[in-house]
This record gives structure tokens, C-alpha cells and sequence, in this order.
């Protein structure tokens, strides 16, 4: 599972050379091009270490040389960079109503993001688990005609994820007790693919905090947008799971008594109140009249067209959607006072809408003045966070100085 950490450190004890890997490769990632020079001098380690290091980094494919710089006092240096095009990371993401896959590369380049329609909480787990794995097979033979290894798969999931992969619950999906992680293993047949499962608010911050406007933000909170809200949250730059791996079920979190029901159970949950299935139920009555909706994105096509229209009664329900919204971030900024909430998914897309009631909410329920400093934003990488967080977490290995094997 993965976990956010400050700066590794340089040491002397232990298993110095694991710990002094990641030192290098996370310098290089912030600063390249960068000499070896400018490594010692940054990190702390001396020039012998440092250029073992990037030789044994060098030879297994995850830095590679650029060539002379002459822009500095001395002889010139040879300036290094992140490579690693030999490897790729995959990242998958189930939704209500599709699954993404997502592979990059150590730099963190997109590789390919693919999108296929799917309504989850119609089909079974074994269903699920069966689409997800042959769209990981194709995606794994692509990169590996490419002449490139993948290295592993991380799963997000809007629910509850325990320290085994396994899905105690996720409401949105209709799940129970769902051996995902086992499951997904035994479906690849691929005993070297490491596969890993999160939820999709954790993926989805990593990715924030790697990728996204507040990239390196200490204390950063993410607000997924789709079949239910979830906070992924970074304190102090470190993921927060809570004793159980439980934590960030804001969607679930009671802010109207008398609201509408909830799948949890329970009524005026944040979910139930701006939860995609939420929004497009009340926005559009008429959305399931063939039906259930199973594809929410050409209901959210015309939220979009119908709000630029100016259409009164859709800007008043998500003037009231954006209050609600609000409310729930004030919780947040009470409890955890973040630099910044960032929204994605349907929040994102609707964002023109509801940001303004929002932030409004936000000043007049936070008790610390100017809202603690939290900003209110909208995240900038699109629908598919979670998968690319997915595939981040997938290189964690290597990130923590492990080599991939030859």
C-alpha cells in the first residue's frame, strides 16, 4: 500500500544503500538536470557514494546522462536525468459507471489513459474483477511490445480498502466483503505484476500531490466527484489512513438531518447531497426515464449545457449544491486546516457553478479567520486522478530505492 513520505534522508546505518538510492532518484526527480556534484552538495552524501550510486542507476536504466553543461565555476558536468523507459507502472480505477487504465513512466509521462464504459453496481464483483483484468492484459502486452516491464498495478475503488485489498464495503458499488486484490491476482495469471488496492480519494491525492496544481503541498486534501465524495488527505506530507486504513469518509458524513436518503443508510449524507447519481437526480428528473442511468456522462453534458444557458432553476440547485459542498470543506478545514481542497470528477467539471457558494460556505463555517488559509479549488487533472495516482503508487518500489530486477 502506498504511503506519502517527506524527503528520504542520507544514513550510515542499516540498509544505507536503499535509503541513499531514493535520496538520489527523488533529487534528480525535483532538480534535474542536475550534476553529481550538485547531488552531494544538496543531499549531504560524498562524491564517492553519490557516483556509485548513479553508476548502479545508470546501469539499471533509471538515470541516464544528457551531456556537458559549461553554465558554472570549474571544469563542465556531466548533467543527469530521470530515465526509466524501460519500466512502466499501470494504474486502474473503477467507477459507477466505467473503469479507467492508466500507465506511466518513472518521470511520471502518461503512457496511455483508456476509458471504458461499464456499469459496475449492475454486473458482479467476478464480472468486474474479469473486465479489469483483460484490459490489464492488453495494456501490459502494448508496453511490453514496447520493450518495457511493468511493474505493477495499483486499483482504486470508491469504498472502504483494507490492508489486504480487500473491499469491506463500497455502497456506490453495491459491494460487500470483496476480495479484490486476491481476486485481480488470480485472474492475471501474473505472479511477477505486483497488484495493489486503495481507495479512490487516496489515489487520487497522491496524484494531486505529485502531478496537480498544488503539487508538494504538505497538507493537501482532495475531494473525489462521482458515484460517492471521499477525501484523500495529506498531513504533514503523509498520507492519512487513520488505525484501519478508514479515514476520509466525508462522503458519508451527516450535514443535512432531514436530507435525502442515503445508500449508506443514512440521510443528508455529503454524498447523498452532491454525489453524481445526487446532482443528475435532481437536476434532471427526467434522466431515468428509460431507465437507470448507467452513463452519467452525457447527463453531465447537459448539466454543463443547460447551466451556460443560464437556466434558473439548474443555477439555483447547484448554487444550493455548492453550500453543501462548502459545508462539508469547512468540516475539513476545522479539523485539518489544509493549505488547500481540491475538487475532482463531476465537482471539477461543474466547478464554474458550484465554487462560488462554496468558498462563500466555507469563510462563514471555518472558525479560524480567511478560512485558515485553506483555498478551494478545482483540480486540474481531469477525470481520471485516481488511475494516474494508481499508477504513481505502482512505482513506489523503485522511488524508495528498490531496483527492479534485471
Amino acid at each position: 500500500m502506498i504511503s506519502i513520505h517527506t524527503e528520504p534522508q542520507p544514513t550510515d546505518l542499516g540498509d544505507v544503500r536503499v535509503t541513499n538510492r531514493a535520496v538520489v532518484l527523488r533529487h534528480v526527480r525535483l532538480h534535474a538536470p542536475c550534476s553529481r556534484a550538485d547531488i552531494a552538495a544538496r543531499t549531504g552524501l560524498n562524491k564517492a557514494t553519490v557516483s556509485s550510486l548513479v553508476t548502479e542507476l545508470i546501469d539499471r536504466r533509471l538515470l541516464r546522462e544528457t551531456g556537458l553543461t559549461e553554465n558554472r565555476v570549474g571544469r563542465p558536468a556531466t548533467m543527469l536525468v530521470l530515465d526509466g523507459e524501460p519500466y512502466a507502472a499501470l494504474g486502474a480505477q473503477i467507477a459507477a459507471d466505467e473503469l479507467v487504465l492508466a500507465a506511466v513512466d518513472l518521470g511520471g509521462n502518461r503512457l496511455l489513459t483508456w476509458r471504458r464504459a461499464f456499469a459496475t453496481p449492475a454486473c458482479s464483483p467476478a464480472d468486474t474483477v474479469a473486465a479489469l483484468a483483460a484490459l490489464t492484459r492488453r495494456a501490459t502486452a502494448r508496453l511490453t511490445a514496447q520493450g518495457r516491464a511493468v511493474l505493477g498495478l495499483t486499483v482504486a475503488v470508491p469504498g472502504l480498502v483494507d490492508a489486504t485489498g480487500s473491499v469491506p464495503v463500497a455502497t456506490e458499488l453495491g459491494w460487500r466483503d470483496v476480495t479484490l486484490a486476491a481476486d485481480l491476482r488470480a485472474a492475471l495469471r501474473e505472479p511477477d505484476l505486483a497488484v495493489a488496492v486503495d481507495t479512490d480519494a487516496n489515489l487520487a491525492v497522491l496524484a494531486e500531490h505529485r502531478h496537480g496544481g498544488y503539487a508538494g503541498t504538505t497538507d493537501l486534501v482532495h475531494l473525489t466527484g462521482g458515484a460517492s465524495v471521499g477525501a484523500g488527505v495529506v498531513a504533514g506530507g503523509r498520507l492519512l489512513r487513520g488505525s484501519r486504513g478508514f479515514a476520509g469518509g466525508i462522503g458519508h458524513v451527516g450535514l443535512v438531518e432531514s436530507g435525502p436518503a442515503c445508500g449508506c443508510g443514512r440521510r443528508g449524507c455529503l454524498t447523498a447531497l452532491a454525489g453524481l447519481p445526487a446532482v443528475v437526480g435532481r437536476l434532471l428528473p427526467d434522466a431515468d426515464a428509460d431507465g437507470p442511468v448507467t452513463d452519467y456522462l452525457p447527463e453531465l453534458d447537459r448539466i454543463q449545457a443547460l447551466a451556460r444557458q443560464g437556466d434558473p432553476a439548474v443555477h439555483a440547485a447547484l448554487t444550493e449544491i455548492g453550500r453543501d459542498l462548502g459545508h462539508a470543506v469547512a468540516v475539513l478545514a476545522n479539523l485539518l486546516n489544509p493549505e488547500a481542497v481540491v475538487v475532482g470528477g463531476h465537482l471539477a467539471v461543474l466547478s464554474p457553478w458550484l465554487l462560488p457558494a462554496a468558498r462563500s460556505e466555507l469563510a462563514a463555517r471555518t472558525h479560524a479567520p480567511g478560512a485558515g488559509g485553506c483555498r478551494l479549488d478545482a483540480s486540474t487533472l481531469g477525470p481520471t486522478a485516481a488511475a494516474l495516482g494508481g499508477a504513481t503508487a505502482a512505482l513506489a518500489g523503485i522511488e524508495s530505492g528498490r531496483l527492479p530486477a534485471h
